[in-house]
C-alpha cells in the first residue's frame, strides 16, 4: 500500500463505522396504541451529578398509586441504581388533559411534615433530577437557547438541546422551590393502516415542562380538575424546611403528531452535538499511529537488519565480541523473572479484560446493546468477563509453564481471584458507604450473593479449565538457551529508569484516546448517554496498535542497554497510559464536577481507581505480548554459537 491508499482505506472504514453509529437494533418490539389506550408512566430514579448517589422515586413524598409495583430488573439495572416503579399519572393515548390533581383526594392539599420538607429542600440543594419513562422512553426537558450568531438570524433560529429528566426544583437566594406541576408533552407517530382498521399510534418522544405553582394559584375542584394561573401572575411553590408545607401535585398532558419513525425515536437522546470532534480525534490518533509506525519501521527494522547482519558475519567474530548491544544478553534474556505466578495471573486477567472489552464494543457497535434495553451493556460485560475466564486461564497457564512454574493449581486460583478479588473488595467497601446513605445505588445483598456465585460458580471453574489446558500445552519455545550464571547488568542511564519509561511510554496511547475518554467520563459521571461505539471501536484498535509499538521500542532500548530484566518492566511500562488516565481523572474531578462532600468524592476516586487498574492491566497485557513476540523474533534471527 502507498500512504495515500492506506489513508483512503482507513477513511473508507471510518465512514462505514460512522454509518453503523446511527443504526441500532431496537431492544424491544414496538408497542402499538389505539386512541384512549393507557400509556403507563413509570419512575426510574432520582440522580444528581453533585452527589453521584441515585435514590428511588418514592424516597421523596411524591403521590403514590394505590398499589406500588416494581419492575423485575436485570443485573445491569440493579448495578446502575435503577428502581423502575409505577406512578399515579393517568395518561391515555391522544387524550389531552388541561390540568389534573395527582393525589387521590380532590382539592385537599398534600401536607409535608417538617422532616419531609427538610429532605425535599436538601435534594433541591443537591441539584437532583427526576427520571420518568413512558413506553420505555426517558423523559427529557427541552432547553432552547440562542447560539452566538448574527443578530438578524437570532429571531429565526434557536438551538435546542435536551436534558435528561427534569429538575426536582430550584433555589432563589436561600429559598427552595419545588416543581409541583408537570406539563407532559408526548409525541406520537401515526402508523399506516388499511382504511377499515382503527388508527394505531406509537410514542416517539416524551418531554416535560416542570413548573412551580403556589397552592393558592392552583384552583382545584371536586372532580380533581384544576385551572392553571396566567404565566405572569403566578408565584412559585416554596418549600420551607423549618415548618410543615401544604401543596398540590398536578399535571397536564398534551399530545402532538410527529414525523419521527419509531425506529429513530432515540435519536434525540443520542444526537451528540459534536460528532466533528470525534472525527478530529480519530484522524489525530491515526496520524499519531502512522508517525509511530514510521519511526518504528525506520529505527527498528534498519537498525535490526544491521545488527543481525553484523552478528551473523562469521569472519569478524573478534569485533563482535567487543561490541555492545542486545546480542550480548542472549544467555539471560529468557531467564524467568521474580514472582512468575503473579505475573502470569495478572496477564491472564488482562487477556480476560481484553476479550471482554473487544466483544462488548464490537457488539455495541453493531447496535445490539442500545440504550433502549436498559442495563444490557453492564449485564453483558459482567457475563462476558466470567466466560472469558477460559482464555485468561489458558494464556496464564501456558506462560506460567514457560516461566518454569510447577504449582499450577495455586497459579489457577491466583488468576481467578487476584484481580476480581481486588475489584470485589473495593466495590464492597464503597457499597457499605452507599448503603449508609440509603441510596438505590447500593447493590442489594441478594445481588451481591448472586455475583459471588457467578464468580465462584462460573468464572473460577472456567479459569481452572483454561489453566489446566494451557499448563499441559507445549510451553512457548524460546530460541536461545539460558546460561547457568546470570550476567552482570551495567549501570543504567537516568532515562532508563522505570518511572521515566512509564511517563514516556504512556503519553502517545493516552493522546490517541483522551477525547473519547472525556465523553466516557461525561456518560458515567454526568448521566449522559454514550452511544458512539463505532468511534470507540476504532479508538480501541488504535490504542492496541500504539501500545504494542511503544512497548517494542522500549524493550529494544532496554536490551541495547544490556538490561535483560524486561518481563515485569514491559508490563509496567506498557501500562503507562493508565497513569495519565489517573491524572486526567483528577483534572476532570477538579474542573468539571461540582462534588464537595466526602462520600461522593470517595465514590468517584474508588471507581476511578478500579478503572485505572483495569486499564493498566489491559494496556500492560497488550504491550507485554507484543514485546514477547518481538524478543523471540529477534533472537531467533541471530546465529548463536
Amino acid at each position: 500500500f502507498s500512504l495515500q491508499e492506506r489513508l483512503r482505506y482507513v477513511l473508507g472504514l471510518l465512514l462505514l463505522l460512522h454509518s453503523t453509529d446511527s443504526f441500532y437494533v431496537p431492544g424491544v418490539a414496538p408497542i402499538n396504541f389505539h386512541r384512549n389506550d393507557p400509556v403507563e408512566i413509570k419512575a426510574v430514579k432520582l440522580t444528581s451529578s453533585r452527589t453521584q448517589l441515585p435514590y428511588e422515586y418514592y424516597s421523596l413524598p411524591f403521590c403514590q398509586p394505590s398499589k406500588i409495583t416494581y419492575k423485575a430488573e436485570n443485573l445491569g439495572e440493579v448495578l446502575r441504581g435503577d428502581r423502575i416503579v409505577n406512578t399515579p399519572f393517568q395518561v391515555s393515548m391522544n387524550v389531552e388533559k388541561k390540568c389534573e390533581v395527582l393525589c387521590n383526594f380532590p382539592n385537599k392539599p398534600v401536607t409535608l411534615t417538617v422532616e419531609q420538607s427538610k429532605l425535599i429542600a436538601e435534594r433541591i440543594r443537591e441539584d437532583y433530577y427526576v427520571h420518568l419513562i413512558a413506553d420505555n422512553l426517558p423523559v427529557a426537558t427541552r432547553l432552547e437557547f440562542y447560539s452566538n450568531r448574527e443578530e438578524e438570524e437570532k429571531k429565526k433560529e434557536k438551538d435546542v438541546q435536551f436534558e435528561h429528566g427534569y429538575r426536582l426544583g430550584f433555589m432563589d437566594g436561600n429559598k427552595f422551590y419545588l416543581h409541583n406541576h408537570l406539563s407532559f408533552i408526548l409525541y406520537y407517530h401515526r402508523e399506516d393502516v388499511e382504511e377499515s382498521q382503527e388508527h394505531t399510534y406509537r410514542v416517539v418522544r416524551f418531554e416535560v415542562i416542570p413548573q412551580s405553582i403556589k397552592l393558592e394559584d392552583l384552583k382545584a375542584d371536586e372532580k380533581s380538575m384544576c385551572t392553571l394561573p396566567e404565566a405572569t401572575g403566578s408565584a412559585p411553590q416554596e418549600i420551607d424546611p423549618t415548618k410543615e408545607n401544604q401543596l398540590l401535585f398536578t399535571y397536564s398532558v398534551h399530545w402532538e403528531e410527529s414525523d419521527i419513525k419509531w425506529a429513530s425515536r432515540w435519536d434525540t437522546y443520542l444526537t451528540m452535538s459534536d460528532v466533528q470532534i470525534h472525527w478530529f480525534s480519530i484522524i489525530n490518533s491515526v496520524v499519531v499511529v502512522f508517525f509511530l509506525s514510521g519511526i518504528l519501521s525506520m529505527i527498528i527494522i534498519r537498525t535490526l537488519r544491521k545488527d543481525i547482519a553484523n552478528y551473523n558475519k562469521e569472519d569478524d567474530i573478534e569485533d563482535t565480541m567487543e561490541e555492545s548491544g542486545w546480542k550480548l544478553v542472549h544467555g539471560d534474556v529468557f531467564r524467568p523473572p521474580q514472582y512468575p505466578m503473579i505475573l502470569s495471573s495478572l496477564l491472564g486477567s488482562g487477556i480476560q479484560l481484553f476479550c471482554m472489552i473487544l466483544i462488548v464494543i464490537f457488539v455495541a457497535m453493531l447496535g445490539m446493546l442500545s440504550p433502549s434495553s436498559r442495563g444490557a451493556l453492564m449485564t453483558t460485560a459482567c457475563f462476558l468477563f466470567m466466560f472469558m475466564g477460559v482464555f485468561g486461564g489458558f494464556f496464564a497457564g501456558r506462560l506460567y509453564r514457560t516461566l518454569k512454574g510447577h504449582r499450577w493449581k495455586k497459579g489457577a486460583f491466583c488468576t481467578a481471584t487476584l484481580y476480581p478479588g481486588v475489584v470485589f473488595g473495593i466495590c464492597f467497601v464503597l457499597n457499605c458507604f452507599i448503603w449508609g446513605k440509603h441510596s438505590s445505588g447500593a447493590v442489594p445483598f441478594p445481588t451481591m450473593v448472586a455475583l459471588l456465585c457467578m464468580w465462584f460458580g462460573i468464572s473460577l471453574p472456567l479459569v481452572y479449565l483454561g489453566y489446566y489446558f494451557g499448563f499441559r500445552k507445549q510451553p512457548y519455545d524460546n530460541p536461545v538457551r539460558t546460561n547457568q550464571i546470570p550476567r552482570q547488568i551495567p549501570e543504567q542511564r537516568w532515562y532508563m529508569n522505570k518511572f521515566v519509561g512509564i511517563l514516556m511510554a504512556g503519553i502517545l496511547p493516552f493522546g490517541a484516546m483522551f477525547i473519547e475518554l472525556f465523553f466516557i467520563f461525561s456518560a458515567i459521571w454526568e448521566n449522559q448517554f454514550y452511544y458512539l461505539f463505532g468511534f470507540l471501536f476504532l479508538v480501541f484498535i488504535i490504542l492496541v496498535v500504539s501500545c504494542s509499538q511503544i512497548s517494542i521500542v522500549m524493550v529494544y532500548f532496554q536490551l541495547c542497554a544490556e538490561d535483560y530484566r524486561w518481563w515485569w518492566r514491559t508490563f509496567l511500562v506498557s501500562g503507562g497510559s493508565a497513569f495519565y488516565v489517573l491524572i486526567y481523572a483528577v483534572f476532570y474531578f477538579v474542573n468539571k464536577l461540582d462534588i464537595v462532600e466526602f462520600i461522593p468524592s470517595l465514590l468517584y476516586f474508588g471507581y476511578t481507581a478500579l478503572m485505572v487498574l483495569s486499564f493498566w492491566l489491559l494496556t500492560g497485557t497488550i504491550g507485554f505480548y507484543a514485546a514477547y513476540m518481538f524478543v523471540r523474533k529477534i533472537y531467533a534471527a541471530v546465529k548463536i554459537d
